[in-house]
C-alpha cells in the first residue's frame, strides 16, 4: 500500500515539475534602418558588429527575410499584429500625426502573451501612433521607455521642437545618449523580471537619422517649431562615419544584453531575434547586392538582416534561404510560448518554428507589398511568388527572377507578360481583401 502511495505521489509531483517548466523569454531587437549589408555576418568589412556576428554564428541567419514595408511604421504595425499593415491603415511613416495609429481594437504581441503570464516592455522607438493616444501601455505593455519618432539622440527633441522621450506614456526629461538609455532600461527590465517570462521589445532608434554618434553635437532645441535639417548636425560627408559609430554602439548594446542574460542564468531559456524595419539609405548604409534603398520596393528597400538565436534549440551556424517576413514573427512567438490566439484573430503571417528548429520547408505562398509615399505622392506595389518578383515602382513595371538575378537588373516584363498579368491580378485580389471592412480589425 505504501509503495502505491509513493508511486502516486511521484507521478503527481513529477507531472507538476513538467508543467512548471519555465516559459521562454523573448528578446526582440529591431535596429532602425539597418541595411542587408551593414553587419559583418552579412558581408560588411566597414562596421565592427562582433556581438551581432556572434549571435548569427551561434544561431540561424536568414538570407531572404523581408520587412512588410520599406519604411518604419508599416513594418512595425505588421510586427505588432502579425497582419498586413493595410488592415490597420498604417501604410506610410506616421511622422508627427497624432490622430492615426494602430487601432486599440487590434491585438498586439504583448496583449496576446499577457494571459500566459508574460510581462512585456518596449524600449526605443514606438512609431505606430502617438504615445498619448495609441501608446504601448494601452496595448499590453507594462514597462515602456519610448519615443514617437526619431528625436535628437542627445536632446531627445523632435523636428517640431517637442520633447520625445516617454516613460509609461508620460514625458521624461532624463539625460543621456538615446541608445545608451535604451540599453539601460532594457537591462533593468530583464533584471526586474528575471523570475517570470518576459517579452522585451528593444526598438533601437539607431541607426535612423539624425546621424549622431555619442561624441557628435546635438542638433535640435526644445521649442523651435521646425528644424529644416533632419539628417544631422554634421556635413553630409560625415554621415557615413556617424552611422558607423551609431551602429557600433548598438552592437555593444546587444553584447551587454546577452552578457546580462548569461549572468542571470537566463540565456538558455531566451529566444533572441534581431532584425530591421526596412533597408538602409544607400548613401550611409549598405543593402548588399540588392537594388534600391529605404522607401523603395526593390529588394534593397525591404530585404534585411534577420538573426535568430536560442542555445540548445537552434543549431549554431545555420543559414536559411526560405522567404520570410516581419509579420511571421508574432505567430512564431505564440507557437513557441504555447499561446493560442482568440478565434477572431486571423494572422497573415505564419509560424516559423518548424523551420527554425527542424529545418522544415514552409508551404508556398505569395507575399505582397503596397507603399504610399507621402513625400513624393506615389503609390507602388509588389508581389513575390517563389523566385519570381513583380514590382510597380516609380520607374515603371518590372518582373525579375530573384534566384538568377537577385540584383533585379534583368527586367523580364517584355519576355513574360503572362506572369506579370497573373501577379498583377493576384495583387488586385489581395489589396481588395485586406482593405475591405471585413478584413480590418481583429476584434
Amino acid at each position: 500500500m505504501l509503495f502505491r502511495v509513493l508511486v502516486m505521489l511521484f507521478a503527481v509531483t513529477g507531472a507538476a515539475c513538467v508543467h512548471a517548466a519555465p516559459k521562454t523569454n523573448v528578446l526582440l531587437i529591431v535596429i532602425d534602418d539597418l541595411g542587408y549589408g551593414d553587419l559583418g555576418c552579412y558581408g560588411s568589412t566597414i562596421h565592427d558588429t562582433s556581438n551581432l556576428d556572434a549571435l548569427a554564428a551561434g544561431g540561424m541567419k536568414l538570407t531572404d527575410f523581408h520587412t512588410n514595408g520599406p519604411v518604419c511604421s508599416p513594418t512595425r504595425a505588421a510586427l505588432m499584429t502579425g497582419r498586413y499593415q493595410q488592415r490597420t491603415g498604417i501604410e506610410y511613416a506616421l511622422g508627427f500625426n497624432r490622430n492615426q495609429g494602430v487601432p486599440l481594437s487590434e491585438y498586439t504581441i504583448a496583449e496576446l502573451l499577457k494571459p500566459a503570464g508574460y510581462v512585456s516592455g518596449v524600449f526605443g522607438k514606438w512609431h505606430i501612433g502617438h504615445v498619448s493616444k495609441f501608446g504601448p501601455n494601452d496595448q499590453g505593455f507594462t514597462d515602456t521607455w519610448c519615443s514617437n519618432n526619431s528625436p535628437d539622440y542627445h536632446t531627445h527633441v523632435s523636428r517640431v521642437g517637442e520633447l520625445d522621450w516617454y516613460h509609461n506614456q508620460k514625458l521624461d526629461e532624463e539625460p543621456g545618449y538615446l541608445t545608451d538609455l535604451v540599453t539601460k532600461h532594457t537591462c533593468d527590465f530583464i533584471r526586474d523580471h528575471r523570475d517570470q517570462p518576459f517579452f522585451a521589445f528593444v526598438s533601437h532608434i539607431a541607426v535612423h537619422f539624425p546621424y549622431q554618434g555619442p561624441d557628435d553635437p546635438p542638433l535640435r532645441t526644445l521649442g523651435k517649431i521646425w528644424h529644416e535639417q533632419k539628417f544631422g548636425p554634421l556635413p553630409r560627408s560625415e554621415f557615413p562615419r556617424a552611422y558607423k559609430d551609431m551602429l557600433e554602439v548598438v552592437d555593444r548594446s546587444v553584447g551587454k544584453m546577452i552578457s546580462l542574460l548569461d549572468e542571470l542564468g537566463l540565456r538558455d531559456n531566451t529566444l533572441v531575434i534581431v532584425t530591421s524595419d526596412n533597408g538602409a539609405y544607400s548613401w550611409v548604409g549598405s543593402n548588399g547586392p540588392f537594388r534600391g534603398q529605404k522607401a523603395d520596393l526593390y529588394e534593397g528597400g525591404h530585404r534585411v538582416p534577420a538573426i535568430v538565436n536560442w542555445p540548445g534549440r537552434i543549431k549554431s551556424g545555420t543559414v536559411s534561404d526560405q522567404t520570410t517576413m516581419t509579420m511571421d514573427i508574432l505567430p512564431t512567438l505564440l507557437a513557441i510560448a504555447d499561446v493560442k490566439a482568440p478565434k477572431s484573430v486571423q494572422f497573415d503571417g505564419v509560424d516559423l518554428s518548424g523551420m527554425l528548429f527542424d529545418g522544415q520547408t514552409l508551404a508556398p505562398r505569395q507575399l505582397f507589398w503596397r507603399f504610399n509615399n507621402m513625400y513624393n505622392k506615389t503609390r507602388v506595389h509588389a508581389v513575390r511568388d517563389g523566385d519570381l518578383k513583380y514590382v510597380i515602382e516609380k520607374d515603371g513595371p518590372g518582373l525579375f527572377d530573384l534566384r538568377r538575378d537577385p540584383g533585379e537588373a534583368n527586367n523580364l516584363i517584355g519576355a513574360r507578360p503572362e506572369d506579370a498579368a497573373r501577379l498583377e491580378a493576384a495583387y488586385q485580389r489581395w489589396i481588395k481583401q485586406v482593405t475591405s471592412p471585413n478584413g480590418a480589425a481583429s476584434r
